[in-house]
């Protein structure tokens, strides 16, 4: 995955830095998530894959099914990919663009996980908390998994705060075993 992500790194960035001078991030984003998800197709894999298809009728088929969604940019970007055989590696591309504008635009993805739905004042008062601790915006998603039994666990990156009832009875376990 690393080796992927490195490949994939200077085409997010260039992609990065023509939107960025364009002024078009959010737009980009926009195409490269539908990109990263048509390649992401199994079908689509799968009809790309053919060894017989050169790099013209590879963009062509990706163009058709993206529609007027790419714009001309967008379509020379996949293009380049095609011709490079890098179409494969969309999904990375978008996952990397989207950090270097959580960078640019100063914010953090934040997944809260909880045993039961959290009220909008737990949330309000659990994204103040976060903001301040992370000095950032956050963009936040909740989801609900009832083997935590209570609490909440916190994903922001590459940092996890576990406060759920079962993290704690896990490190409790580990104690009395060592």
């Amino acid at each position: 995955m690393a080796e992927l992500t490195t490949i994939a790194r200077p085409y997010a960035k260039a992609a990065f830095v023509f939107a960025k001078e364009q002024g078009d991030l959010g737009k980009w984003e926009k195409m490269l998530g539908l990109a990263a998800a048509v390649a992401g197709d199994a079908t689509m894999r799968a009809y790309l894959d053919q060894p017989e298809l050169d790099d013209a009728a590879k963009v062509s088929a990706f163009a058709e099914v993206c529609g007027d969604e790419l714009d001309e940019s967008g379509s020379n970007f996949v293009a380049q990919l095609a011709q490079n055989k890098r179409l494969p590696l969309l999904p990375i591309i978008l996952q990397l663009f989207h950090e270097l504008l959580a960078q640019e635009q100063r914010f953090t993805d934040v997944e809260l996980i909880s045993a039961f739905d959290l009220d909008d004042a737990a949330t309000e008062k659990l994204v103040t908390a976060l903001k301040k601790r992370l000095g950032t915006d956050v963009n936040v998603t909740t989801s609900v998994d009832q083997s935590l039994i209570g609490g909440v666990l916190v994903r922001a990156g590459d940092t996890v705060i576990d406060g759920s009832v079962r993290g704690r009875l896990n490190r409790l376990a580990e104690q009395l075993n060592s």
